[in-house]
């Protein structure tokens, strides 16, 4: 039989004879009208004519309730706060955020069990709308009866180290920040002394102020019973950060100094990490000249704060090289992710950010587990397993991928490093924390320690047998729905997509996730006892053919951002994510009426001619 790269195959002519893919004879069978689907008990649809329907008070109050509920993003808090988006309104409000933060301090009373001395700190990026939310934020706290502690211009990170170091260790604390996203966005990430809440405990959050906002649906209140106290911890925090280089560094010529002769490069993208520059590393002797974006600007006037930003990246890898630098590091907005750029201007970020970490991790504990989402590269996993490591798939999201990691040392697996390919990186020996700064501390402290015992390769030595994958894409459908009803259509279109694979209409399809997972050879088989609750949907497929064997897989996932469905590729052969995408439109998105339902250009585009630009 002759073979042919899935690259050489047209939309108008695919010959089943003359390639080792499936063919893609389309479906038209009644396959919808026998497939009964069970949404969980978290999800209720609602059908109302449009015509018909009559909207007395009762249901006005409901949709004020349902325009809360909506702001919450997986394990935190995320809206508009500022008129500037096409085709979205400020739902982020003074009131809106009032009633959360109100909330919050009564779910923090109600854990600590005591009704009086209960201490809430609070930080922001630079947002320009963080100063008139902090008021509300400050107003709600106090309304549950909590004294407030007002951290000004903080890191995420930083927020929760305010619960545990000594001399301040509050009993909660909240970040206000929406990441990487645009000026007009902001929201909150909440945290206790054991860690950032789950997505269950923010829905819980969220339910009760939305109650409570339909019931007053009033201007917050500027009256605050007690005043916040105004503290510095950002200077504790960056002195706890040195103290963990020098002592881990050791170095025996210069203890206090220990970065003496090296040339660090900073970009904090205007946000809130340029405080790494002046209060970690020039305190430490780096040089820091040629650094980036160090003021803070709730505008992001030079480029999106975010290590997976390509911009960033690149004028990152222009200032390291430029001035012959030993490290580039780039920070998010609020310094919980970070990526680096090696001494010759190779960009270390996602599958690679998480090798290095891992590289790093296993010399200090073999044998670990490494928990990571479930779009990180089969290459990752031969790595980590190269190493003698563990591979632990599991679902997309930070939060997801943390507890997963926490919950198998419970369960007695040594798991040390929790990573998603955004960046979101924890360790075991810091609290589970998804700390940016500290990911570069151990970046640094190993970049020395090398530099120390004489070794010639830079910290990209330690990743130069990661094999890159051949293709890999994202693509996203819109799901054309009401918001409101958004997540429901998501969760119906994921289901069909695993009920086409288990019912054999995708061929050489086989499914690769069920939702949770355990540690078997990077494999995700659900065999927990007590599965954590799902905040989005998603399904991987592993993709086979005959001659190549297994050279590719598809995740289909909710995205809890926004109303669509992400779709990642990845390939190991030419053409490979294309012809994945030529299968899944001709043969589930198409026969099972999914199209009606998705906006599917992008994924039709990047089907017909292998281009990932929108305007393709």
């Amino acid at each position: 039989m002759a073979s042919t790269s899935p690259a050489s195959h047209s939309i108008q002519t695919i010959n089943a004879s003359r390639t080792n893919f499936p063919s893609l004879t389309i479906i038209n069978k009644p396959f919808l009208k026998n497939l009964h689907i069970s949404l969980p008990k978290t999800i209720s649809l609602r059908v109302e004519s449009s015509s018909t329907a009559k909207y007395n008070d009762d249901v006005a109050v409901d949709e004020e309730m349902d325009k809360i509920r909506r702001l919450q993003n997986g394990s935190d808090v995320r809206g508009v706060a500022l008129q500037g988006e096409k085709g979205r309104s400020v739902d982020l409000t003074p009131p809106a955020v009032e009633a959360i933060a109100e909330s919050f301090g009564e779910w923090v009373i109600r854990g600590l069990e005591k009704a009086k001395g209960v201490n809430v700190s609070l930080g922001r990026d630079p947002r320009i709308s963080g100063k008139t939310l902090t008021v509300a934020v400050f107003s709600g706290l106090s309304r549950a009866g909590c004294l407030v502690f007002d951290m000004g211009l903080a890191t995420t990170p930083a927020c929760f180290m305010s619960t545990i170091l000594p001399a301040f260790e509050y009993d909660a604390s909240i970040m206000m920040t929406a990441s990487h996203l645009p000026y007009t966005r902001n929201g909150l990430k909440f945290f206790t002394k054991k860690g950032g809440l789950t997505s269950p405990e923010v829905e819980e959050i969220c339910d009760a102020a939305a109650r409570k906002y339909a019931n007053r649906l009033a201007k917050v209140s500027t009256t605050l019973p007690t005043r916040p106290i105004k503290v510095d911890f950002m200077s504790t925090y960056a002195k706890h950060l040195r103290d963990i280089i020098k002592e881990r560094v050791n170095h025996p010529s210069h203890y206090d100094t220990p970065l003496k002769g090296f040339q660090i490069i900073v970009n904090a993208g205007n946000g809130s990490g340029g405080f790494f520059t002046w209060d970690v590393l020039d305190k430490l002797g780096a040089d820091t000249f040629g650094s980036l974006h160090l003021n803070p600007d709730g505008m992001f006037p030079n480029h999106i704060p975010n290590p997976e930003d390509k911009i960033a990246m690149s004028l990152t890898r222009v200032a390291v090289l430029e001035n012959k630098a030993d490290l580039g590091i780039v920070f998010d907005t609020d310094v919980d992710r970070s990526g680096v750029v090696d001494s010759e201007g190779n960009p270390i970020n996602g599958d690679r950010l998480i090798a290095l970490m891992s590289a790093i991790v296993l010399m200090e504990h073999p044998g670990t587990t490494v928990v990571t989402d479930a779009r990180t590269s089969m290459a990752l996993t031969k790595f980590i397993t190269n190493r003698g490591g563990q591979h632990c798939l599991y679902r997309v999201g930070y939060r997801n991928v943390i507890d997963k990691g926490i919950n198998l040392n419970k369960d007695g697996i040594e798991t040390h490093l929790m990573m998603e390919t955004s960046g979101h990186g924890a360790l075991k020996e810091n609290h589970f924390l998804d700390d940016g700064a500290y990911m570069v501390v151990k970046i640094i402290t190993e970049m020395v320690r090398m530099k120390l015992e004489g070794s010639e390769g830079g910290i990209h030595s330690l990743i130069k047998d990661l094999e890159e994958p051949l293709e890999s894409a994202e693509l996203r459908m819109v799901i054309l729905s009401e918001p409101r009803y958004a997540k429901a259509k998501a969760f119906e279109v994921i289901e069909v997509f695993k009920t086409y694979i288990e019912q054999g209409y995708l061929p050489g399809w086989e499914l690769d996730a069920c939702g949770d997972c355990w540690v078997s050879d990077g494999c995700l088989v659900d065999t927990s006892d007590d599965p954590a609750a799902i905040d989005a949907y998603m399904y991987r497929a592993k993709v086979s053919e005959e001659e190549n064997g297994e050279y590719g897989w598809v995740h289909l996932r909710q995205s809890i951002h926004n109303p669509n469905i992400a779709i990642n590729l990845q390939s190991t052969i030419p053409g490979g994510c294309q012809y994945m995408a030529k299968v899944l439109r001709d043969r589930f998105l198409l026969p099972s009426g999914m199209d009606k339902i998705l906006y599917i250009n992008e994924i039709d585009k990047y089907a017909r001619n292998g281009n990932l630009s929108t305007d393709a």
